[in-house]
């Protein structure tokens, strides 16, 4: 058994061996200076890609390379949707005339009430939540001027 036993750790060790006898070139043989035949074939190889087919091919995986890279970092949100603030909501809110609070960055039971008011007002479900649809509508107001009355009740 133990016979047996050396001659496939030997084979293996042959076979793991085998793939190393491939010699890679140094660093000094790859920074080797070029020969002038060597620069005139390559010469004559670029000025060759001159017609628009042959450039084209060339830099075609380049530029989709690019423009794949580009389109995922273009489709992927930044953070997720955006998200408001509380003194931005409170602000519109005020701008629009249904809060008549102070704008302190605090969403308690008046915020709420006129979240409500305003998306029902707006026709939307009145969740009392500020949420993409809702926020899209408010946002307008943000730079507006307050409304003169307000109108949901303090």
């Amino acid at each position: 058994m133990r016979k047996y036993g050396f001659i496939i750790l030997a084979l293996a060790l042959g076979i793991s061996l085998a793939g190393c006898s491939k010699k890679e070139p140094t660093l000094e043989e790859l920074q080797q200076p070029m020969s002038p035949e060597d620069l005139n074939r390559l010469k004559t190889e670029t000025s060759a890609v001159t017609d628009s087919a042959a450039a084209a091919k060339l830099t075609a995986p380049v530029a989709s390379v690019v423009s794949t890279t580009e389109a995922k970092m273009e489709s992927l949100p930044p953070s997720g949707p955006y998200k408001p603030a509380a003194k931005e909501i409170q602000t519109a809110l005020k701008n629009a005339g249904y809060y008549g609070g102070s704008v302190d960055g605090k969403l308690g039971p008046k915020s709420k009430k006129a979240i409500e008011d305003f998306q029902t007002a707006n026709n939307l479900t009145a969740d009392g939540k500020v949420g993409p649809k809702t926020w899209s509508l408010l946002s307008q107001y943000l730079d507006k001027a307050p409304a003169a009355a307000v109108q949901a009740g303090e």
